[in-house]
């Protein structure tokens, strides 16, 4: 294993702002994985940790393939990490809406392109990321339809769902489609938390992701196979809106299956803790996300039910 620093700013009052790296392998670039972008991505960062912790044990063993290397950044704000703020701590940016950076640019744009020089060369490129919404989804591999989506590849993860994004314009500035437009095979892994470690489901896309680079020939590792993956798009998930704003008492989780008609949850009226709404299930269908914050604001979409 080689720790490394991908990129740094020098700061006057505090300490430098560093992007670390973790290489394992010593052959051509094969596979990356990015883990925290956002100050938030508690998880993204600890599903990192375990993979770094298994990656140095095959490494030992003799377990990666001689002419392969794998690239682990577990997080690439660290500021917003310390600081416990989602975006960059001085003007609020969003590192995940730079790419592929600017060497001369704003800083988020700086802290882009060093991140993007790092692992744009690599085969494959493997996002942990977050939804942009606050909640619990379900365990999902995500890729955008770019034209040079790989679908059959997403489903070698064995995550329960595979699903295609249509990019809206501010997508175009993600590490994911970047990756697929610079011709790196690049896929965003979702776990079911952000803030908050989940060690079930981190462990599921830990497996998943070894799983995949077995498959691939980049480590000898034998696990289980994993879910055989449903291929969906996000235009298939049918909101449920709030017609109240108010505290959000959800009834069920994600990744729940609900018959329709089922009481999904409650708004509850903060000054008088009468029932303002409740939200039942439009179709049965499958929990694919559902809010998980105290407080709810009118029409939004808390919950997304996948058919």
């Amino acid at each position: 294993m080689e720790k490394m620093t991908l990129f740094e700013i020098k700061a006057l009052y505090r300490d430098d702002f560093r992007v670390t790296g973790y290489r394992f392998g010593s052959g051509e670039k094969t596979a990356a994985v990015v883990g925290s972008l956002r100050g938030n991505e508690y998880q993204q960062i600890y599903v990192c940790s375990l993979l770094i912790k298994k990656l140095e044990q095959l490494e030992r063993e003799g377990k990666i393939a001689e002419d392969k290397s794998i690239l682990i950044v577990p997080c690439g704000n660290p500021y917003s990490v310390n600081v416990k703020k989602r975006f960059w701590t001085i003007d609020n940016t969003d590192i995940n809406r730079m790419f592929p950076g600017y060497d001369l640019g704003e800083t988020t744009q700086r802290i882009a392109d060093g991140i993007f020089k790092a692992v744009q060369d690599y085969e494959i490129g493997i996002q942990l990321a977050s939804f942009y919404m606050p909640g619990n989804f379900v365990p999902q591999i995500r890729i955008m339809k770019t034209g040079l989506e790989n679908v059959d590849m997403a489903k070698q993860f064995g995550m329960p769902y595979v699903v295609l994004h249509h990019p809206r314009p501010f997508d175009t500035a993600t590490l994911n489609y970047n990756w697929q437009i610079w011709e790196t095979e690049a896929f965003s892994l979702y776990t079911s938390s952000t803030g908050e470690i989940d060690k079930k489901s981190a462990a599921m896309g830990e497996r998943a992701i070894l799983n995949f680079l077995s498959k691939q020939g980049i480590i000898d590792y034998s696990s289980d196979e994993g879910y055989i993956s449903r291929v969906v798009e996000t235009t298939d998930f049918i909101d449920v809106r709030t017609s109240h704003s108010g505290f959000f008492e959800g009834k069920v989780k994600a990744q729940d299956r609900v018959e329709k008609g089922q009481l999904l949850a409650r708004i509850i009226h903060p000054y008088e803790a009468t029932v303002k709404e409740e939200l039942l299930a439009p179709v049965e269908g499958t929990v694919g996300f559902i809010h998980n914050e105290t407080l709810a604001y009118q029409n939004t979409a808390v919950i997304k039910i996948l058919p």
